[in-house]
């Protein structure tokens, strides 16, 4: 094995976390810093075109899951299978990571998610609470992110409406948001046809429809570090593939052009990582997946494959964990770092909390052509008055909630064709069928939800004892299903999300079935959370407040695995302002005095 000369800063995963955190800790610091990225970078594929066959059907931009693939199962009785065919959800490869082919949906978790479980409990009782639940605090109040949610909109460069500015409600905006200290860097993008049409309905029933915030540009814009984006083009390229112009905030559009001119930070892509050794493991990455009763001590380094196959030992200081959600929990559990949670005695941290946002649409059938074509990630109106404890819940089967909207991203014809009414009663096949689905293409809109998962102590993550990646190392398993929570839930919201799509002007409107078992091959989000939770003690989360493992003081890990729990927003804010906490924590106190800062 060929060991290289030892870095200050070892960043595992080039997506927005890492890189974010080397931009920070490089204009801050004079430290070196090394960053290793498992993909290549893709960004001389940008500038060919957006193929839908190439990014929409193939997925260009995702993990290959003939190389890397977790397992599911349902239950901790089932045996769990490999995942052969991305659907649930989509992880990216590449420099940028997910964060080059996201949708840049970029709204704030409510206040009232950081407190889940002690708001819950004051408001309706320990009796409200579902059973099997594993609902706890995170830690940190929405104030205390509140700064770091703002530092992150100026930086990445997001245009909305404020419906909560320092207390005062305003007006189109959303007025059940926290409060924000400041208006969001640009104002709303445009607002097309069918977007509007849902808030003409929603006002009609008395909700209040606000402008969706997106991280694209509504206007050219440049950020505090200089970076200029050009205004949006409403191509209707942006979830799944890159953005050929920059509108869309991508992490080599936002990023990398400050990293590249800073010599202290080298970026090597190609490099797989298989271990963080630390000091209670050995310098090889042969050794058995872990040791549970092993605890404490410092990391040394990683060992990882390069581009030619090579392995490599690259030594460091400290060492910064921030890729998706599943490869965070996949490399502690191969590393033997931290102790392995077990649901049948509640023991145990590492893996536990696996929450998937709940996602799902209605079909609204309408007279006019919608022009779907035109859009931009994260461009439409939503509603928040069923979101998280916004409405009261004491005579309903559930809690929680979450948003309904109609988007406007721009509709792809090969990935999304062949919605016709029911009342036609048509086969998927035949003259008759493309007839009406070429009639009805430009004419179906989509009233869509997106909702929290609460974490369950039978939804975790673990190592699979059966199937093991090309290496010879265990995949990750997932234990995942749907509760009665999240089924009456669904339903609840499906009465109301039919409702407006009639108020919208449909002919007709085709409800969604409802939700069984957890399903791989449907597509939810790619917002995976859980595993590597935060809290306030060691015997209830992985890393601290300030994301800084409580085993390994040199060891931080950065992404939405220190979520506890989901919220029903996207995760991206909260992940970055997360991150900014953790950078001004190793700056301004882990640099200065080396130890646990919590």
């Amino acid at each position: 094995m060929k060991t290289l000369p030892s870095t200050d800063v070892l960043i595992i995963g080039g997506g927005w976390t890492g890189l974010l955190m080397a931009k920070e800790l490089s204009a801050r610091t004079p430290v070196s810093i090394v960053v290793l990225e498992r993909g290549r970078d893709r960004r001389p594929d940008y500038i060919s075109g957006m193929d839908e066959l190439d990014f929409f059907v193939r997925m260009h931009m995702m993990q290959d899951p003939s190389r890397e693939t977790p397992t599911l199962r349902h239950n901790d009785n089932e045996r769990a299978l490999p995942i052969r065919q991305y659907g649930a959800f989509l992880p990216g490869s590449g420099v940028g990571g997910t964060g080059e082919h996201w949708g840049a949906v970029y709204p704030r978790l409510l206040p009232d998610c950081f407190e889940l479980h002690s708001q819950t409990v004051a408001r309706y009782g320990e009796k409200k609470l579902p059973q099997d639940q594993s609902m706890q605090d995170w830690g940190v109040t929405y104030d205390e992110m509140e700064p770091y949610y703002a530092r992150s909109e100026r930086e990445v460069g997001v245009s909305g409406k404020a419906g909560n500015l320092k207390g005062k409600k305003i007006e189109g905006g959303n007025i059940f948001e926290g409060w924000r200290s400041e208006e969001y860097p640009m104002p709303p993008t445009i607002t097309p046809y069918l977007s509007e049409l849902f808030r003409g309905a929603a006002k009609s029933l008395g909700y209040h429809p606000y402008n969706n915030a997106t991280a694209v540009t509504s206007q050219d814009y440049t950020n505090p570090d200089g970076v200029t984006r050009p205004a949006c083009a409403v191509c209707g390229f942006c979830e799944r593939t890159p953005c050929m112009i920059g509108a869309k905030a991508q992490p080599t559009t936002v990023l990398m052009p400050v990293l590249q001119k800073r010599k202290s930070v080298t970026l090597r892509t190609s490099a797989t990582v298989r271990r963080i050794v630390h000091d209670t493991s050995h310098d090889t990455s042969h050794d058995t997946p872990h040791d549970p009763a092993q605890k404490g001590g410092k990391a040394r380094g990683v060992t990882y494959i390069d581009e030619s196959g090579e392995e490599v030992f690259q030594p460091a200081d400290l060492v910064i964990l921030s890729s998706y959600t599943l490869s965070n929990n996949h490399l502690l559990f191969l590393s033997g770092i931290g102790t392995p949670y077990d649901p049948a005695t509640g023991k145990g941290t590492l893996g536990k909390n696996l929450t998937h946002q709940v996602a799902f649409g209605v079909q609204a059938f309408l007279p006019k052509p919608l022009n779907k074509f035109m859009g931009a990630g994260g461009t439409g109106v939503r509603i928040a008055d069923f979101d998280a404890d916004v409405f009261d819940h004491s005579n309903l089967p559930f809690i929680r909630g979450g948003m309904i909207g109609a988007m406007s991203v721009g509709t792809q014809p090969l990935s999304t064709f062949g919605n016709v009414p029911r009342s036609m009663k048509l086969p998927r096949w035949g003259a008759e069928w493309k007839k009406a689905a070429i009639d009805y293409f430009d004419r179906t809109g989509v009233v869509s939800f997106s909702g929290e998962q609460i974490p369950y102590k039978g939804n975790h993550f673990d190592l699979d004892p059966t199937y093991k990646n090309p290496l010879g190392d265990p995949l990750l398993r997932m234990t995942v299903n749907w509760r009665e929570n999240e089924r009456k839930m669904v339903e609840f919201m499906n009465e109301k999300m039919v409702e407006l799509g009639h108020a919208m002007g449909a002919k007709e409107v085709t409800p969604f079935p409802g939700y069984a078992d957890y399903d791989v091959t449907r597509y939810q989000s790619t917002h995976i959370q859980g595993g590597t939770m935060m809290a306030t003690s060691p015997d209830r989360g992985v890393v601290n407040t300030y994301t800084q493992h409580w085993d390994i003081s040199n060891l931080f890990v950065l992404g939405a695995s220190t979520f506890p729990n989901s919220g029903s927003s996207n995760p991206t804010p909260t992940i970055l302002a997360l991150t900014y906490r953790t950078a001004d924590a190793i700056v301004e106190k882990y640099l200065k005095k080396p130890g646990m800062l919590a």
